[in-house]
Order: structure tokens, then C-alpha cells, then sequence
């Protein structure tokens, strides 16, 4: 395709409100909430294969967390840890069993880690291909993306389709060369059209999704698109649409939970900081700006630090001495992986961790809330921590009641549902 084509199929791809460039890419605050979690994930990984804890499954491990982040990230991600499951009939990939091929992999992501141009990236991914580890191929592309999102492109099979669709290529999917091929091309054809796109490459990595999905048809091709192509191409749409109304839906669930605790927080006399991203919100006429404190105040926190907790959704502080009493992350229907994170952060950044942290969630949510808090990578972690589950409906239900009875903070206590582990299902604490 010539470069007006490119353009002209780029222009369709960032007009069209329910594509992955506007329901993923340009949403800057979610995603960099994913980059940071991710990259501390990759970190701790790293830190696990060092210390000999890194287990013998994808399962528990500290790279089961950086992949459940990644698969957050939309459509654009669905499917992103099935490269990493650890098949034992095949003893794929053979990363687990394994002690050299994990210290090589090991080795590889801290080499990316720490790397700051691209041919130490590019020497590490051809590394990492020579040692020819069975079953991991460049599917951990995805994961160095990243953490260099200028220079590695994303990989997976509805990428590598729309590749070969608009480049009439033949790349193949297991292949480290032909991973390596291919990003060279989306390197040199980015660079062509960067300013319809974006120095990041997720961009040009989501224009590809979307053709290789059948979403989008190269206009060359368009009037010689088969029927059946046409039916796949709206049933994905279809599909897609219901994806962006259920968003819509948990946004709308989302921005009204941190509306109670805005005003449950004020009504027991405390001051309220909201997600630096979710100012600009309103609900029931009331603006969030109007009612919560324009940013949080100074820390001695190193910045890496501040810019995760200015991120949690709902934070109390004594008015006066700007102590933080209480934080509040509330989730969705993703996993509550980057919530944990940042809630980790804060607990750590003040002494004696004397907060208290809530994951807010639905009601039909709390077992699974339970199980990734029971998850090894968190337990150990979360055990020294004050971290209690609080469900939609119960603060939905009793906020009036909380806001005219409550002293302080513990009022919280009476229906949220403390953190134990191991042991059987939660109680409301007392």
C-alpha cells in the first residue's frame, strides 16, 4: 500500500470512536496506571528468578501478574498470558523446569529493563532467539513493549494477520526472524506517517488488531471483500460495541462509587483527593473538583511513588497535618492487579502503616477479589497490610446512614469484609 492509502486507512482507523486507538490507546492516565504496574511486575520477576522463588508454573508466579495486567488492556491484549501457560505434556514453554532456560530469561528481561537504546533492546530480543528456549517465541515481545513503547511493537495473531493483510507478507507467528522483520517494517513505516499516528507503537500495533480482527478492510480491497468477510468484519463490530456500552456501564458504576465515598469522606470532616484523572468528573450535578482538595499534599515520597498514589481513585486525609487515613481503589470488571499496586505503594510510603486501604468492588466480585489477594506473589505482602474489601451495594445502601452516624474512618469496618488468608470466606469485620 502506498503511503496515501496508509494515511487514508489511518484516518478511518482514528475516526471510528470504538476502535482500540480511542477506547485504549489515547486513554493516557488508564494506561500509564498499566505501563508502571507492568514494569514493576517485570522488575519483581526478575527479582524472583534472582532469589530461586520464581516457581515451577506460570500459575502463582510473579509473571502470571505482569500478564494479567497486560490483559486488561482492552481487546487489543485479550489472550496475551495463553503463550506463557505452562503446558506440561509439551513442557512449553520451557522457562519453569528448566533452571538455565529461566536464567536466561531472567537475564533477558533485567537486560531490557535496564537497556536505553535500541540496539541493546534489539541485541537482547536476537539473544534471546539464538538460545532457542522451546515454546517461547516472540509473544514476550509484548511484555517488552512495555517498557520500551517506542521501539517494540506488540505480537500476537490478529497483529500478525493485519501485517500480512496490508503488507501482503507472510509473517509467521512462532518465528523470532520474522518478528524481527516484521518490526523492522512497522518501525519504517511508522516513521512515514508518525504524525497521523504516534512516536509509540502501540498505535500502528492497534491500526494492524483491527484489520487483522476483520474490524477495519485495507480500501484497496474493499470492493472485492468476500460476504463472508463483510459478516466477519460486523460481528466483530457488533461484538466490539457491546465491549464499549459494558465499559460505559462500569465507568458510569465507577465515577458513582467514588461520589459516596467523596461524600462520606467529607461528612465525617476529613479531606477527599481523587484520582488526579477523574477531576474533571461529575455526578448527580455534583463536580469533583468542586469537592476534593486539587492535589494531594507534599510527600517526601520519591517521585515514582507520587505519581502511583495520585492515581488511587479515592484517598481521606486529617485536615490540618494532610494525614492519609484511609485509600480507596475501586475495580471493575478487569483484574484488580494495578489497584493492589498502588495501594501496596502508599501502605510502604507511610510510617508504621497506619492507613487503612479498601479495594471497593462488586458484591459478585468478592470471591474473586479474595482469590488474587490469596495469590503467593501478594499473600506474604498483604498479611502486614490493613486491606479490607468493601462491596457496591452495602456502601451504596447504608451511605446516609455512614455519613450520619460515623465518627471517623472505622465506621468503614462495619460493612466491609477484612482480608484473611488462608482460611474460610470473610466476615464482616466487627
Amino acid at each position: 500500500m502506498d503511503t496515501n492509502g496508509l494515511i487514508e486507512l489511518i484516518a478511518r482507523y482514528k475516526s471510528d470512536p470504538e476502535s482500540v486507538y480511542n477506547t485504549w490507546f489515547i486513554n493516557g492516565e488508564e494506561r500509564m496506571k498499566a505501563f508502571r504496574g507492568i514494569r514493576r511486575g517485570v522488575k519483581n520477576t526478575v527479582d524472583a528468578i534472582a532469589a530461586g522463588t520464581f516457581p515451577n508454573d506460570f500459575k502463582g508466579s510473579p509473571l502470571e501478574l505482569v500478564l494479567t495486567a497486560m490483559t486488561e488492556q482492552k481487546q487489543v491484549f485479550e489472550g496475551a498470558a495463553h503463550p506463557f501457560y505452562w503446558k506440561p505434556k509439551l513442557r512449553i514453554p520451557d522457562i519453569y523446569e528448566n533452571q538455565a532456560n529461566k536464567q536466561k530469561f531472567g537475564a533477558f528481561l533485567q537486560a531490557c529493563v535496564v537497556a536505553t537504546r535500541e540496539d541493546q533492546v534489539l541485541a537482547e530480543m536476537s539473544r534471546l532467539g539464538a538460545a532457542q528456549i522451546k515454546g517461547l517465541g516472540p509473544a514476550v515481545a509484548s511484555i517488552i513493549y512495555f517498557l520500551h513503547p517506542t521501539l517494540v511493537p506488540p505480537f500476537n495473531t490478529a497483529m500478525v494477520n493485519g501485517f500480512n493483510a496490508l503488507f501482503a507478507a507472510k509473517i509467521k507467528l512462532g518465528s523470532w526472524e520474522s518478528y524481527l522483520e516484521m518490526r523492522e517494517v512497522i518501525v519504517r513505516s511508522n516513521e512515514v506517517v508518525r504524525d497521523h499516528l504516534s512516536k509509540d507503537l502501540g498505535a500502528f500495533a492497534g491500526l494492524l488488531f483491527e484489520i487483522g480482527s476483520g474490524r477495519l478492510v485495507v480500501a484497496g480491497n474493499a470492493d472485492g471483500v468476500l460476504q463472508q468477510e463483510k459478516e466477519k468484519a460486523e460481528k466483530v463490530a457488533r461484538a466490539r460495541h457491546a465491549d464499549v456500552v459494558a465499559d460505559e456501564k462500569e465507568e458510569s458504576e465507577h465515577t458513582q462509587m467514588q461520589h459516596l465515598l467523596i461524600k462520606i469522606g467529607r461528612a465525617l470532616k476529613y479531606n477527599v483527593h481523587v484520582a488526579r484523572n477523574d477531576r474533571h468528573r461529575t455526578c448527580h450535578g455534583d463536580s469533583f473538583a468542586m469537592l476534593t482538595l486539587p492535589e494531594l499534599p507534599p510527600q517526601t515520597w520519591p517521585p515514582e511513588v507520587m505519581d502511583t498514589v495520585t492515581l488511587i481513585d479515592v484517598i481521606w486525609l486529617k485536615p490540618g497535618n494532610g494525614e492519609i487515613v484511609s485509600a480507596f481503589e475501586i475495580e471493575k470488571s478487569t483484574s484488580i492487579y494495578s489497584g493492589i499496586l498502588r495501594l501496596e505503594d502508599l501502605a510502604r510510603s507511610i510510617p508504621n502503616g497506619a492507613c487503612r486501604l479498601y479495594l471497593v468492588a462488586p458484591n459478585d466480585r468478592e470471591k474473586e477479589v479474595m482469590a488474587q489477594l490469596a495469590r503467593p506473589a501478594f499473600r506474604s505482602d498483604l498479611e502486614k497490610l490493613s486491606l479490607a474489601f468493601l462491596p457496591f451495594k452495602e456502601l451504596g445502601e447504608h451511605c446516609d446512614a455512614l455519613c450520619k452516624f460515623g465518627d471517623d474512618h472505622t465506621i468503614l469496618q462495619k460493612i466491609a469484609r477484612s482480608f484473611k488468608s488462608p482460611g474460610p470466606q470473610p466476615q464482616p469485620a466487627s
